[in-house]
């Protein structure tokens, strides 16, 4: 959070301070939570912010290595579908990459669980720093499922879908906060228009340091 003092009186909330690294949203930004939490557990549930518990949480939850959700589909046929003006940079990337798309899963990022497993999810989480910044620079900032899946198949990581998923699944409500029009003030716009552009030129000089990578 950039306010963890917004969380004082949350005592089963452990909050540390972060400053958004996305240029335009903080989609990709979600990787660093799971590598604060698997620094200390064996295992993170990503649940999307706009999300609320409407029943009782299984006591017990069994956890796979690798990566546990419940939406999935071949990459390249979800992206065909609902952004097909993202596959050119998806064939892309995973040249660069040598990832074999034709076994690439597509991950819906609304619920997983991230699972310790012999090192492989911090390179999970370096690839998806990678791959997100490089769609981002390509003026592609959202859709992280798609990265999701990217990151794992470069990384090695096992996809599987488990009974304790289905089971936390049925007691969330996803509120779809994103879809919900706010009023915004002059200022609200302008410090959200100065942000973007200043996240942008910082990440494309950054970028620069693997030139080869972002920019051929």
């Amino acid at each position: 959070s950039d306010d963890v003092n917004d969380f004082d009186n949350c005592k089963n909330v452990v909050a540390f301070k972060h400053q958004q690294t996305g240029i335009l949203h903080c989609y990709h930004d979600k990787r660093f939570e799971i590598e604060k939490a698997l620094s200390s557990f064996r295992v993170a549930i990503q649940i999307d912010a706009d999300t609320r518990i409407i029943g009782s949480l299984p006591e017990t939850i069994e956890v796979l290595p690798g990566i546990t959700a419940g939406h999935q589909a071949n990459l390249v046929k979800h992206v065909e579908k609902y952004n097909p003006e993202r596959l050119k940079p998806l064939k892309q990337i995973a040249s660069k990459l040598d990832i074999p798309l034709d076994k690439a899963i597509y991950i819906g990022e609304s619920l997983v669980f991230v699972s310790r497993d012999g090192g492989k999810e911090k390179e999970f989480i370096k690839q998806w720093g990678m791959i997100g910044r490089y769609f981002e620079l390509k003026g592609i900032h959202g859709g992280e499922g798609i990265i999701l899946g990217l990151a794992a198949a470069k990384a090695g990581l096992t996809i599987s879908r488990s009974s304790s998923w289905d089971r936390i699944n049925e007691v969330k409500k996803h509120l779809d906060a994103s879809h919900e029009k706010t009023q915004k003030t002059f200022w609200d716009s302008l410090k959200r228009k100065l942000g973007y552009h200043y996240n942008f030129n910082r990440a494309r000089v950054a970028a620069l340091k693997d030139f080869e990578f972002y920019y051929r």
